[in-house]
């Protein structure tokens, strides 16, 4: 790889952070993060590791689909956007079902399928 093409690449790589810095602050202020987990200039594409408090939360899906759909706009050397949670989303953040990934809400004294009680249960 050549000077010229590393520093081209450095260059998107930071436009990319920025982006997402600039257009989704809710994703730190929630404790989330967003990070580049691979970045092909050549072809325009570039993955995006959604982390942190990312990772469960019922909103990703939808923060998903706004960096993709905002990103491949502002960033005309974009073409395709991949993102994930890591909480069994696809590498496009598809949960492929209802039930297919991400957590459950629980609530105490809530039993779950293996009989663990997840703490005392109200006095109401």
């Amino acid at each position: 790889m050549s000077t010229e093409t590393a520093d081209a690449d450095n260059d998107l790589r930071e436009r990319i952070t920025n982006f997402l810095r600039r257009n989704f602050p809710q994703i730190q202020m929630h404790g989330g993060s967003a990070a580049i987990s691979h970045l092909d200039a050549e072809t325009g594409e570039v993955t995006v590791q959604l982390g942190g408090a990312c990772s469960g939360c019922g909103i990703s899906p939808m923060t998903i689909q706004a960096i993709k759909s905002r990103m491949v706009k502002e960033i005309p050397e974009i073409e395709t956007v991949h993102a994930d949670t890591g909480m069994g989303a696809g590498a496009d953040g598809d949960l492929g079902g209802t039930s297919s990934g991400g957590m459950s809400p629980s609530f105490p004294g809530e039993t779950t399928d293996d009989g663990d009680d997840e703490g005392p249960q109200a006095p109401f």
